[in-house]
């Protein structure tokens, strides 16, 4: 009787009927790669039985493919357990106001200090250096100006701004969405400083197969997490 010398003797590249997907050892599970082993030894030819170093060299192979099997089925779970948990964290700040890098600020009813719903819309203006004052300004989506301000004297920083909705004669303006800009006095000079809208987190979305968080805001735009500058 001829010897085999490997399982690729025992089971030849002609795949049997039937059994179409069962070609190399890569495809086999740990039952499969027992049983092919029995028979290997089984119908060796005791007069030369198989080296010692191929067997193992076999046994090496399909462990080095079983681990790497287990380690993508923990990275698999340890993937899906930190989403779940990320997607934990994103639904609380549902209810919660954000800044990013937008100047486009939406004019909606909020709770006041004492509960009461009242028409705001919040902004935060960049000062940076200076700490002399300025001026706020709100315009709707036309271009027109519908109300300013005097800001005070600041240390310098960031300074949070509330709107009322309401216009130099008083009149409550229609909610929606209205662009916030802020001068400040540097040098003596009026100068263009950042302002940063505040945005209502009403939704998220959770991408489980990239792990992506997506904030959905009150002016209906939709942001990255990273996109956040700061949570309020």
């Amino acid at each position: 009787m001829d010897s085999l010398t490997s399982i690729n003797e025992l089971f030849p590249s002609s795949t049997p009927l039937g059994n179409e997907s069962a070609n190399s050892i890569e495809d086999m599970d740990a039952q499969d790669f027992l049983e092919l082993m029995v028979a290997e030894l089984e119908n060796q030819d005791p007069t030369k039985p198989n080296d010692n170093a191929d067997m193992m060299g076999q046994l090496a192979q399909f462990g080095t493919v079983s681990g790497i099997d287990e380690l993508n089925a923990n990275f698999a779970g340890l993937s899906s357990a930190l989403t779940g948990g990320q997607g934990l964290q994103a639904a609380a700040l549902v209810g919660r106001s954000v800044t990013t890098e937008s100047n486009l600020g939406e004019l909606a009813e909020v709770p006041n200090a004492q509960g009461e719903m009242e028409y705001a819309l919040d902004a935060t203006v960049e000062f940076g250096s200076s700490n002399a004052g300025g001026s706020f300004f709100v315009q709707d989506m036309t271009g027109r100006l519908v109300y300013s301000a005097a800001l005070p004297p600041s240390q310098g920083g960031q300074l949070p701004v509330r709107w009322d909705g309401r216009n130099a004669q008083g009149e409550l303006a229609p909610p929606g969405t209205y662009r916030v800009s802020a001068e400040a006095i540097v040098g003596g000079q009026s100068t263009a400083v950042s302002v940063f809208a505040h945005q209502r987190v009403e939704s998220v979305a959770v991408d489980g197969a990239q792990g992506a968080v997506t904030l959905n805001l009150g002016n209906g735009s939709s942001i990255a997490l990273e996109e956040v500058k700061q949570f309020l």
